[in-house]
């Protein structure tokens, strides 16, 4: 049986004014590189983009470092052609300074004002190159969570749509535990306790896994 092709983004991304100040979150990258382990455990194809992270390469499977959205947005478009489902759990940081300079901009010289603009927006792009791909969001918020996340779902032309809730203390970004929720187009949710990234990654890809391929290639996907 073929191995299903999954395409996983974690971690931040980091937008630079000069070469040594940016704007960037604090993500450390640990759920989606579980998850990415997880799929790889599962026997999947794993192609792994990974954001500035102090994480290890997984083995056997494809680990591309980025540090940019755009460099992220590169990288993904290498690999989505031929890709079966794409989750995207990266934290890609939403603007970046207009103007960047190439030399370090000293202290009496800094605009306080500075001008951004956005940054790509991947999951977006993305949708719009959807052929068979399951498409599995991210939705990282602080408040009105599941509202959110099935507004981006529905925008986004997504598949499904992981609810994050961060800011929570012992959860979220950079802790070792997570609380998640899975919405899919169809309306279903599916709440996934609070647990450690890596039992839920292995929750999330079992799910999925059942979901979507039900034991089938996926070359045989409806």
């Amino acid at each position: 049986m073929k191995p299903i092709k999954c395409l996983v983004t974690a971690g931040p991304t980091r937008e630079y004014f000069d070469p040594v100040r940016y704007i960037s979150n604090p993500s450390s990258g640990k759920m989606g590189w579980n998850i990415a382990n997880a799929a790889k455990q599962k026997g999947w194809d794993v192609t792994l983009i990974l954001g500035p992270s102090q994480l290890p390469d997984i083995d056997g499977a494809t680990t591309v470092r980025v540090v940019s959205a755009a460099d992220m947005l590169s990288a993904c478009e290498k690999y989505f052609p031929h890709t079966d489902i794409l989750i995207m759990s990266a934290a890609v940081s939403d603007v970046r300074p207009k103007v960047y300079s190439g030399q370090k901009i000293k202290k009496d010289k800094i605009d306080f004002n500075p001008q951004l603009e956005p940054t790509p927006d991947i999951l977006k792009t993305l949708s719009l190159k959807k052929k068979s791909q399951i498409l599995v969001g991210f939705a990282a918020e602080t408040h009105d969570v599941m509202h959110y996340a099935e507004e981006k779902m529905k925008s986004k032309n997504l598949d499904a749509i992981v609810a994050n809730t961060v800011g929570s203390e012992g959860s979220g970004f950079a802790a070792d535990e997570n609380k998640i929720d899975l919405i899919l187009r169809s309306g279903e949710i599916v709440d996934f306790h609070k647990a450690s990234k890596s039992r839920l990654a292995a929750s999330l890809i079992d799910f999925i896994s059942a979901k979507f391929f039900g034991g089938r290639r996926p070359q045989d996907r409806q």
